[in-house]
């Protein structure tokens, strides 16, 4: 009898074993696994939101010294995002042109010319798109549908880089996205629905056409420094970035660059922003590299409420609590989305540059899943 009983127990035991071998399967591939705080709070998520957040500080320089330019009457974005591409052809175009071997400039043109051509031109469209929608819609149309970029970068990585997201991905961009729509209700609250209706349709068309060129832009540059160079891709960048917003300026700005009236005040306006833009171009890469282009597209939303906060000191704009609650939101998502690794459908693969290939967004798909499942199991065995 005792040993019938040892017999069904043991039975018990094992399919309770398997009971909680597929719960955590299933937790797993959902991302929905139990953590510790000091297992989700790691230095490298803290390093990475700190990152990020100096990147959205940087957009908010430029979207400061973009106010202060308009005030002054002075609307010429492509020629504010020229002296940017400037900046990276002189530094980083230069490196390209010192280097030897199959590193050299003149040997990733001949191969890869076209491709980069392609990300240049999507960038330097992105950044022409969004300023010019300004002209045409209100600011609330603007922060609502520049957030498209999220689901189009994560469709883009889903196909091309192979990133493969889990439930909780999802949930966290959500919630990012919730707490965008709290900050563009404080702005409606506030009053502070600015811009203009001269015709709404052309200016969320430019909005989310220069959503779907960030995404394109973001996408190339992932794979580029996981894969490739850091510094082959701001030197490209800057290489075609120069070429392309030379033509478009010289074609579309003639006459609105010739009616600046240039004065220290001006002068130092356009010095900061093509500062901001520099550092922005020059950091992000390396925020990307640690994380995902997704992630940082995420981290950048808090940059509107950087922007609101100074411009409550600047430009006497009205506060809300929201704001407040906007952040928290965002960064609660941030945190989510970080916290939970990708992974990638492709075999890992060796670097044919001078940085090691990463071909996953965050972690080696094999080695993480492995490691998080066998913690997971051991904490329900406990």
């Amino acid at each position: 009898m005792s040993f019938l009983c040892q017999g069904l127990a043991l039975k018990d035991m094992e399919a309770h074993d398997e009971e909680e071998r597929h719960c955590g399967k299933w937790r797993f591939a959902c991302g929905l696994y139990s953590y510790n705080l000091r297992d989700v709070f790691t230095w490298r998520l803290l390093k990475t939101i700190l990152m990020g957040q100096v990147l959205s500080l940087l957009i908010c320089g430029t979207a400061v010294s973009c106010q202060y330019l308009a005030d002054a009457k002075v609307e010429t974005p492509m020629l504010q995002s020229f002296f940017n591409y400037v900046l990276l052809l002189l530094v980083y175009t230069t490196i390209l042109g010192t280097r030897k071997g199959d590193r050299n400039i003149l040997q990733i043109l001949k191969t890869k010319w076209w491709k980069y051509l392609v990300m240049g031109l999507a960038d330097v469209e992105a950044n022409y798109a969004v300023v010019k929608a300004y002209q045409f819609t209100t600011l609330t149309s603007i922060q609502l549908l520049d957030c498209f970029v999220i689901p189009v970068l994560m469709v883009l990585a889903w196909f091309f880089l192979k990133t493969r997201y889990r439930l909780v991905h999802f949930v966290a961009v959500a919630v990012c996205l919730l707490g965008v729509g709290a900050m563009v209700g404080a702005d409606i609250l506030a009053g502070r629905d600015q811009g203009s209706t001269s015709d709404v349709v052309l200016g969320d068309g430019l909005v989310l056409l220069s959503a779907v060129f960030y995404a394109v832009s973001n996408v190339c540059q992932e794979y580029t420094v996981k894969n490739l160079s850091q510094i082959e891709f701001l030197g490209m960048m800057g290489l075609f970035g120069t070429l392309i917003s030379g033509i478009q300026l010289a074609v579309l700005e003639t006459r609105a660059v010739a009616a600046i009236k240039w004065d220290f005040h001006i002068s130092m306006l356009f010095a900061v922003y093509a500062l901001c833009m520099y550092a922005l171009y020059s950091f992000m890469p390396v925020v990307v590299k640690m994380t995902s282009a997704t992630a940082v597209n995420l981290s950048l939303l808090t940059a509107d409420l950087f922007s609101l906060f100074c411009g409550i000191f600047l430009f006497h704009c009205t506060f809300s609590p929201l704001y407040i609650m906007s952040f928290v939101i965002i960064t609660v998502g941030f945190v989510m989305f970080n916290a939970v690794p990708t992974y990638s459908a492709l075999p890992e693969s060796g670097s044919s540059g001078d940085e090691p290939a990463e071909v996953f967004a965050d972690l080696t798909a094999e080695s993480s899943s492995d490691q998080l499942l066998s913690a997971v199991q051991r904490r329900s065995e406990n």
